[in-house]
């Protein structure tokens, strides 16, 4: 066989599985949250079953069916508790009289404004940020846009409920067959590769367990952080949970998810203290929730980001946020959220097989 026609088999059949993946995206999709489930699991069911009563240890069964039951129960829990905070507090802001609130702001706004009409072309002449930011916080604040989103409710729990037990289903299996995801990754690919791919397989497992495990830690210490900050503030209970909540969900996506997290915190802040005194109460407020921000944000990256990115990714910021931007030109915010993941693995699969390249070689030496 020639190599043009080795190239286009090669290509066929690459075109043919990226085909299969798409038109399966839905299996797809509860096959790799199985994947990073269970490797969050796996080192519950490595300790379960290094239990030892008399001679007898726990099967892997039994191991994988308790690291199932703690990984539900602490989303349940996480949910069970959060959820109704947030639904309070997105109808209290529902409430809310955006002219209003944007009122506060008006000496500020008049100036960016005279600074728009004088610099600007004549174009520019018509626009008023004061009516845009009334425009665009009145659809942020409406929470119509979320009962949209599960308009048909009897297809959304179905479709729940399907997502949740093939899950599970998936990830029982995953914990309790040892090398079962690796086995299914292996067969795609030629008996001849089959050592190099287990070893690509292995090393991507060990980075994404630590990274995954890392950013659930993060996440919920950057919630824990803001929310206590926000309390010494003066900010109710469930508006600091909340808030905190926002912030460490957001800041799994690097760069952006702090920056968007901040400034719908603020407008949380603003929204629901209405009542305060522009002057002396509310911008002090404001102030003081901006610190607690930077603050917060400043031990994420001198801390825990560090921790998390130096013993998982092995990559330098730079590449990162390259990776980030093309990741949210192509995907949007669910490609931002992917993107580290994937490009780890682009990188040790690149290591493995494609080490013969100068900038392969440079990119994954840290690997």
């Amino acid at each position: 066989m020639n190599k043009l026609a080795r190239y286009i088999i090669i290509s066929v059949s690459i075109a043919i599985i990226v085909f299969l993946l798409w038109y399966f995206s839905n299996i797809v999709t509860f096959v790799l949250i199985s994947a990073v489930l269970s490797l969050i699991g796996k080192p519950l069911v490595d300790l379960v079953c290094k239990i030892s009563i008399r001679g007898w240890s726990p099967p892997r069964a039994i191991g994988a069916t308790v690291a199932l039951l703690v990984i539900w129960f602490v989303f349940i829990l996480f949910f069970r508790v959060l959820i109704p905070l947030v639904v309070s507090q997105l109808n209290e802001l529902s409430t809310v009289n955006v002219p209003r609130m944007v009122n506060n702001f008006n000496e500020p706004l008049q100036r960016i404004d005279a600074f728009i009409h004088e610099y600007l072309p004549a174009s520019a002449q018509d626009f008023s940020l004061k009516v845009f930011m009334i425009d665009k916080l009145s659809g942020l604040v409406n929470v119509s846009i979320l009962t949209n989103l599960f308009s048909s409710t009897a297809n959304f729990i179905t479709s729940f409920a399907i997502a949740l037990f093939s899950i599970t289903f998936i990830t029982f299996f995953f914990l309790k067959d040892k090398g079962l995801f690796f086995e299914g990754v292996t067969i795609l690919f030629p008996e001849k590769l089959e050592k190099r791919i287990r070893h690509a397989l292995t090393s991507i497992n060990n980075l994404l367990r630590r990274y995954f495990v890392g950013i659930v830690l993060q996440s919920f210490a950057i919630m824990t952080l803001d929310t206590i900050g926000l309390l010494i503030v003066g900010l109710p209970f469930n508006t600091a949970l909340v808030i905190g909540l926002f912030r460490g969900v957001l800041n799994v996506i690097p760069y952006v998810g702090p920056l968007i997290g901040t400034v719908l915190g603020l407008t949380i802040g603003i929204a629901t203290n209405l009542n305060l005194d522009f002057a002396t109460q509310l911008m002090p407020m404001l102030i003081f929730m901006l610190i607690v921000f930077v603050t917060v944000q400043l031990i994420d990256n001198f801390v825990f980001q560090p921790l998390i990115f130096s013993s998982s990714v092995h990559a330098h910021p730079l590449e990162i946020f390259i990776v980030l931007l093309i990741a949210g030109s192509l995907g949007g915010v669910l490609g931002m959220l992917l993107a580290i993941p994937g490009y780890t693995v682009v990188r040790v699969f690149a290591k493995e097989f494609f080490n013969n390249f100068r900038v392969v070689r440079k990119l994954t030496e840290k690997i």
